[in-house]
C-alpha cells in the first residue's frame, strides 16, 4: 500500500496552483475539469505521483469558501532550512503564522505558513 495524495477543497483554483508552485516549489502535474459535474481538479507535488504522494486541490463551481472546521490539522513538507523557507514564503505574499524555530520541548526546527484558503502546513527542518 501506498498514500497516493491528499485532497484540499479550494475558491479559487488558479490563486491555489500559484501559491503551491510559486510559493511552495511544487510543480503542477495534471489538471481535469468536469463541467457536467461542475468541479476542477488540479494536482501538485514535488515529484511523479507513481513515486511520491501529491496534494489534489478540488474547486467546486460557484464555491469560493469553505469552513476549514477543526478536525483537519495541517501537511508537512521537509525543508532543508525552515528559516529560509519562512522567508521565501514571506517573498512571495504568502502567510508564515509561526516563524522557525525549534519545536517545544525539543529541537527539531519547524515553522508554520498557511495556503489562501488557510489551510496550515508544517514545515520541519531536515537534521
Amino acid at each position: 500500500m501506498r498514500l497516493l495524495h491528499t485532497m484540499l477543497r479550494v475558491g479559487n483554483m488558479d490563486r491555489s496552483v500559484k501559491f503551491y508552485t510559486e510559493v511552495m516549489g511544487m510543480k503542477l502535474l495534471r489538471t481535469t475539469d468536469r463541467p457536467e459535474q461542475k468541479y476542477t481538479l488540479a494536482f501538485v507535488g514535488y515529484g511523479v505521483e507513481n513515486a511520491q504522494a501529491v496534494i489534489e486541490l478540488t474547486y467546486n463551481y460557484g464555491v469560493d469558501k469553505y469552513d476549514l472546521g477543526n478536525a483537519f490539522g495541517h501537511l508537512a513538507i521537509e525543508v532543508p532550512d525552515a528559516y529560509k523557507a519562512c522567508e521565501t514564503v514571506k517573498a512571495q505574499g504568502g502567510t508564515v503564522s509561526r516563524e522557525a524555530g525549534p519545536v517545544k520541548g525539543g529541537s527539531t526546527v519547524i515553522a508554520f505558513v498557511q495556503d489562501p484558503d488557510g489551510y496550515k502546513i508544517e514545515l520541519i527542518e531536515h537534521k
